[in-house]
């Protein structure tokens, strides 16, 4: 809802803060827990650690690490039966954009009823969730902050968004010691996912000077700090700062809406299981060029933003580099500068492009779209050459 601007009650954000979470779960007056965490030993590994942080604090909690990468609309249900099984009060979800994707799902099953699919679009919900918590690993999605979640459609095959001002959670967790494990693949798939928030919410049709500011800052940050994250995990600094900036990141989209290289990507993840943050990335710099018309003195800002500007130079001559800076920052994070690098097939496109027409994440784009457009978008994003 262009005007209304959407944001977290709390927001913890310091090497350290996990720790406090019984503290609020209390405060909020949760009395039984449901951890949402990702599928998988990883997951499980990390639900125990919020579980052991509340049942110090006496806190009943049960753990479901079902939340599958591009968590599936079996994975919410089979959540909110385990929910009610359990009698929660509460909702913590900890991991990635899957994790607390899921659990928004959940949420919005457990108060409403119905099933997931009921709440595809615009704010469909009637009713308030129970108290959220999320906590953020990945330094990426920016889940923890907005009120929108991302449910593939295991029946069409596709990825349904939900957009509610409901799902917001109450309290986001950004704790960089949570980070320090994070494999280097990860750390760029996510970083560079956080960067397409901040690009594409900067040129956004709903984008405001409170959300353009943010996302400004959050460039200049991950562009700084990515790559020596990537390269050193360990690097506490770099890890806190890409905290903020994808924290950031995730507060101007979900405020201004994003654009054409998400609704490309969607359908790219949902038919070949792609990373999100590796799809959005390949097919940014085809979208730049593609809104370059309508954009251009928000790109240069960008490009200031990057630091590969020159002062005295136009707005179109300082635009222009910003397409060369993303190819030359994805090479240095080892990620494929073309969808021909991640399998996807020529012969896909009609499908794919078909899909991306009816992606809701692509209404706030600067320039409108057609079939034919993503068809073009899809085809110039094949590799770096046609770019």
């Amino acid at each position: 809802m262009p005007g209304s601007y959407y944001i977290p009650r709390v927001n913890l954000i310091e090497p350290g803060c996990f720790k406090k979470i019984g503290e609020w779960t209390k405060t909020l007056g949760g009395s039984k827990a449901f951890i949402v965490a990702s599928l998988g030993e990883y997951g499980e590994a990390q639900g125990k650690m919020v579980a052991d942080v509340l049942t110090k604090d006496g806190i009943p909690n049960k753990i479901y690490a079902g939340a599958g990468p591009n968590p599936t609309d079996k994975m919410v249900m089979d959540g909110v039966k385990e929910y009610k099984e359990f009698s929660s009060d509460i909702l913590i979800a900890i991991g990635g954009g899957s994790a607390m994707d899921c659990a928004k799902g959940i949420g919005l099953v457990v108060s409403n009823g119905g099933n997931i699919h009921d709440f595809e679009g615009m704010h469909k919900s009637k009713k308030n969730l129970p108290h959220f918590i999320a906590i953020n690993t990945t330094s990426g999605t920016g889940s923890e902050v907005t009120s929108v979640s991302i449910i593939t459609d295991t029946e069409k095959d596709r990825k349904m968004t939900i957009v509610d001002w409901r799902i917001t959670p109450d309290v986001s967790v950004n704790d960089a010691e949570l980070a320090l494990s994070m494999p280097a693949s990860l750390t760029a798939a996510s970083g560079l996912d956080a960067l397409s928030h901040a690009f594409e919410a900067m040129v956004a049709s709903d984008a405001t000077p409170i959300t353009d500011a943010l996302s400004f800052e959050a460039a200049s940050l991950i562009f700084k700090w990515l790559p020596v994250a990537f390269n050193d995990g360990q690097n506490l600094e770099a890890r806190k700062e890409m905290c903020h900036g994808a924290f950031l990141a995730g507060l101007a989209f979900n405020n201004s809406g994003l654009g054409f290289a998400h609704a490309l990507s969607h359908p790219i993840t949902a038919m070949y299981g792609t990373p999100h943050g590796v799809a959005t990335a390949v097919v940014l710099p085809a979208v730049v060029k593609y809104n370059m018309q309508t954009s251009q003195n928000k790109y240069a800002q960008l490009a200031h933003a990057m630091k590969v500007d020159i002062p005295w130079h136009s707005d179109s001559d300082n635009a222009a580099k910003v397409v060369p800076a993303l190819l030359k920052f994805y090479k240095q994070l080892k990620i494929p500068v073309g969808l021909l690098d991640l399998g996807v097939k020529e012969s896909d496109i009609p499908a794919l492009a078909e899909a991306a027409s009816k992606e809701l994440v692509g209404r706030t784009n600067p320039r409108a779209g057609s079939i034919p457009i993503f068809t073009q978008l899809y085809n110039d994003s094949l590799n770096s050459v046609r770019l």
